[in-house]
């Protein structure tokens, strides 16, 4: 077994769990966890700050979020492992930096399970009102939850048909779109939303475009468990190759292109369309039950979504135990080499944040909740911090090895440092905004909160010694 802090070796820490993920399993699975309630809810909200020029928002979210996949797809192809960039930053910055990121990831997670299990309780409880939520609640949690502990094959298929799903609705909505924009569907009104007569492109300016920007980066969260599940594909240095590559575009193709539909047929200071951009349009193309249809493509984005992210708080949790920064005993593994341990405890505190969203004052709530809404900029500010240290190491190990690198980041070093130069002023954007604000000081307060516990730990395993 490779130690975690060594990217020189080869053999994976992971090799107790199953490899029966295939490359269709993860390229399905990081396009279902980008394409989530966050796209099909948040695009009015996006439209609504920036007003068209939120295109401009995408594209630069975008641009930033495929460099960050790039180099974390390098360092999962040179040591795939499911810890994934908890693992990564480890090996480049040290034991803190690898138990900071594993349980940062683990409770934003978390709390995303409880946020999730709740919108389709809400939901379904809205269709067949005798019913109560609590009780979809526990029928989401044990239904997926099960599926997670059958094997980790059953969960690739069960993933790849839920986004196969996403994707399906996605296309379809930019089929329908783009016939109303040329006219093959007939429409009453200008389309092209009257950009003219609300503004222009860019009526708030740079000012809305970088408003715009923290409303939607954020958006593209979920792509990352491409690299977590690498660790069981089959052939996990090849299939994360082939996954990031094909990923990427699409996502940008579905995000970019779903919300130019949006902007051109929906004015952007119509408040009441823009509380759900989609139905909006499928209205505007005669789709009487559109309402209802996007609310089932929505229930099912949040059911693909919990189930996924199951499976990457399992996963980080099993390797936080392998390098004994969890207890032991979330290591053990079935006879299906699934991490059962893991699993339950993952589901376990998802059900406690389901009781949290119904039981907590809002202002409490409130603070969780941010404390994680800008958990992701951390995890993809240690990626390129990490990916910055570790390349020098991958390339000195592949020429010991005499087998080249898979994957490597274009430009290296110097696409690098302007993928940190971005974060940094994503990082000053954020001050400069109230409600970002606040989301990057809590979670400013979650990163010292976990830290302060790795010293706790860290002075009693000493004292142990």
């Amino acid at each position: 077994m490779s130690t975690p802090t060594d990217p020189g070796t080869t053999t994976s820490h992971d090799s107790r769990l199953a490899h029966g993920l295939r490359t269709r399993h993860l390229t399905m699975m990081g396009l279902g966890s980008a394409i989530g309630a966050g796209l099909f809810l948040g695009a009015g909200v996006g439209v609504a700050t920036a007003g068209p020029a939120v295109l401009v928002s995408y594209a630069i979210a975008g641009a930033l979020v495929v460099l960050v996949m790039r180099m974390l797809a390098e360092m999962a192809s040179a040591l795939p492992a499911s810890g994934s960039f908890s693992v990564y930053a480890e090996a480049a910055l040290g034991r803190w930096a690898g138990f900071l990121l594993g349980w940062l990831y683990w409770f934003t997670l978390i709390m995303v399970l409880g946020v999730e299990v709740t919108g389709v309780a809400g939901i379904v409880s809205g269709w067949w009102p005798g019913v109560p939520q609590w009780v979809v609640a526990a029928v989401v949690v044990v239904v997926l939850g099960g599926i997670n502990l059958v094997g980790v094959r059953q969960f690739g298929e069960s993933e790849f048909w839920f986004a196969a799903i996403k994707v399906a609705a996605i296309l379809g909505f930019l089929v329908v779109g783009a016939l109303v924009v040329v006219g093959v569907i007939p429409v009453s009104g200008s389309v092209l939303g009257d950009w003219a007569a609300h503004g222009g492109f860019a009526p708030a300016g740079w000012a809305g475009i970088a408003a715009g920007l923290l409303t939607v980066v954020f958006a593209f969260g979920g792509i990352e468990i491409v690299a977590i599940a690498a660790a069981e594909a089959r052939d996990p240095s090849t299939a994360v190759a082939r996954a990031t590559r094909t990923i990427v575009w699409r996502i940008l193709l579905f995000y970019v292109g779903s919300v130019a539909i949006i902007v051109a047929l929906v004015p952007w200071d119509d408040a009441a369309a823009l509380e759900s951009p989609f139905v909006s349009v499928l209205q505007l193309a005669g789709f009487d039950g559109a309402a209802r249809l996007m609310e089932v493509v929505v229930v099912l984005a949040l059911l693909s979504a919990f189930n996924a992210n199951v499976y990457g708080t399992s996963r980080m949790l099993f390797s936080l135990g392998q390098r004994d920064d969890a207890p032991r005993a979330t290591t053990r593994v079935s006879r299906r080499e699934v991490p059962w341990v893991a699993v339950l405890v993952s589901v376990f505190f998802g059900v406690v944040a389901v009781a949290l969203n119904w039981l907590l004052p809002a202002q409490i709530l409130t603070i969780l909740l941010n404390a994680v809404g800008s958990a992701l900029f951390v995890v993809w500010l240690l990626i390129t911090v990490s990916q910055l240290r570790l390349r020098p190491r991958l390339e000195a190990d592949a020429a010991r090895s005499g087998e080249p690198m898979r994957l490597r980041m274009w430009a290296y070093p110097y696409l690098t440092w302007a993928t940190l130069a971005a974060l940094v002023a994503l990082a000053g954007l954020m001050l400069s905004d109230p409600a970002a604000r606040a989301q990057l000081v809590a979670t400013a307060g979650l990163v010292v909160v976990i830290l302060a516990v790795y010293a706790v730990l860290r002075r009693v395993r000493a004292a142990r010694v």
